[in-house]
């Protein structure tokens, strides 16, 4: 039976979470669901996702998608900064956008939409259960969806860790009332679940894990003139060269400052190694700078911001994929990688084992160690057999692991469990 379904999300930026929404909302528009989608303003250096959700709708509109288009709608104060006075009104603005769409199913996705949209989706469940709002009030089922781990890692800056360990505290809080809010809690990996299990944040009943999907041929295949060959042609890296990549936001938890302390002195003595930087984000100027201190200008490409649709390019022309991130779900770049049989060297956080399995997929070093992760790159290097075998069990595991299909079809089930809940409370 066709379903409304309602996503909601902070901001629709090029990154792995909003991609994961943007895929779900596409697969199950084909499926006949009439979908809509919610987001706070978009703004600043790290593009957005919006422009795939028009060329979606465009194509419905001309007949090329079998699929209804999908309605968004922009909430102006929901932002993700902490402002009570503009996320007050972004919980009311939800609440109407929920009580005049009227959806069977709320969707939420990271930390402040997460919060926001399951409180506004549990005031509007729980209007209609006390007869509040009249013809408007409406009964939806609540899901919300675990991309990263809002909690930061403690710094050891004794001032910085007093603070961080208050703000942790304050999402642990607020992650267990909106968790008491909703009737299912999707997770990207099985580490995302034992993390909140551990801060007590619901039950184990309200979790069940969907692997994110990703267009898989698009990395499996690569198209005239998007082979490894030609990305390196276009970016000037030779063939010889030994290429260490990045795909992320420059930011500041994505491990760009760790990748230069690992491999500096490396990169200056050898000169066929490179780094390629793939994103932009707002430490660009700051790791640009850096890298003029570091007198390695020469030796690290920068790409900028790169459309999804150019990521499978960029990848190929890597040797290896690095991914010293200090926090992640489960980092969409590295599932990316191994479909185009690269290779990843990550920090071992969160779901990042559950795919970059330590000398069976990838390398994984332990999460801060600079050496350890220079060492992995370097034994990467030296072993392009081992590193040839790794790329392609990688590849194999991961055709099916992270389909678009796979992960639609676990939403369906998830939402049918949802919707027997809301009937029976």
């Amino acid at each position: 039976m066709p379903l409304r379904i309602l996503h909601i999300s902070t901001r629709l930026i090029l990154g792995g979470s909003q991609e994961n929404t943007v895929l779900s909302c596409e697969g199950q528009a084909r499926l006949g669901h009439d979908v809509h989608l919610a987001f706070g303003p978009i703004f600043g250096p790290e593009g957005s996702h919006l422009s795939r959700v028009h060329a979606f709708n465009t194509r419905c509109a001309q007949g090329n998608e079998p699929a209804k288009p999908i309605t968004t709608h922009e909430i102006p104060t929901l932002v993700r900064e902490v402002n009570p006075l503009k996320d007050r009104k972004a919980r009311r603005a939800l609440l109407e956008l929920i009580e005049r769409t009227r959806p069977d199913i709320v969707h939420t996705h990271s930390s402040k939409a997460g919060v926001l949209g399951r409180l506004a989706a549990f005031d509007a469940y729980e209007r209609a259960v006390r007869g509040v709002g009249g013809s408007r009030a409406h009964r939806p089922a609540v899901v919300h969806t675990i991309h990263g781990p809002p909690f930061m890692p403690a710094p050891r800056n004794p001032v910085a860790k007093l603070k961080t360990s208050l703000k942790n505290k304050v999402y642990e809080l607020a992650e267990r009332h909106a968790a008491s809010r909703c009737h299912a809690i999707v997770s990207v990996a099985d580490a995302m679940t034992e993390q909140f299990l551990a801060r007590n944040i619901g039950t184990p009943s309200l979790y069940t894990t969907v692997r994110s999907g990703m267009e898989t041929e698009a990395f499996l295949t690569p198209r005239p003139g998007e082979t490894g060959k030609d990305a390196r042609r276009e970016l000037g890296l030779a063939p010889t060269d030994f290429v260490i990549g990045t795909v992320a936001r420059l930011a500041e938890h994505k491990g760009h400052d760790d990748l230069l302390d690992a491999l500096a002195g490396t990169l200056r003595e050898r000169r066929h190694w490179k780094l390629l930087w793939v994103g932009d984000g707002w430490w660009k100027d700051r790791l640009l700078r850096r890298v003029a201190q570091l007198g390695l200008e020469h030796q690290v490409v920068l790409t900028g911001l790169v459309s999804p649709e150019r990521v499978p390019t960029m990848i190929r022309a890597m040797d290896v994929l690095a991914h010293p991130s200090a926090r992640e779900g489960l980092p969409r770049t590295v599932p990316q990688a191994l479909l185009c049989a690269v290779v990843p060297v990550a920090y071992d956080v969160d779901g990042t084992r559950e795919v970059c399995i330590d000398q069976r997929t990838g390398r994984l070093v332990p999460a801060g160690n600079v050496q350890a992760l220079a060492d992995a790159i370097r034994w990467l290097h030296d072993h392009p057999g081992e590193r040839r075998d790794m790329g392609e069990r990688g590849r194999e595991m991961c055709q099916t692991m992270f389909s678009t299909q796979g992960m639609v079809r676990g939403l369906e089930e998830v939402y049918a469990e949802a919707l027997r809940k809301a009937e029976r409370r």
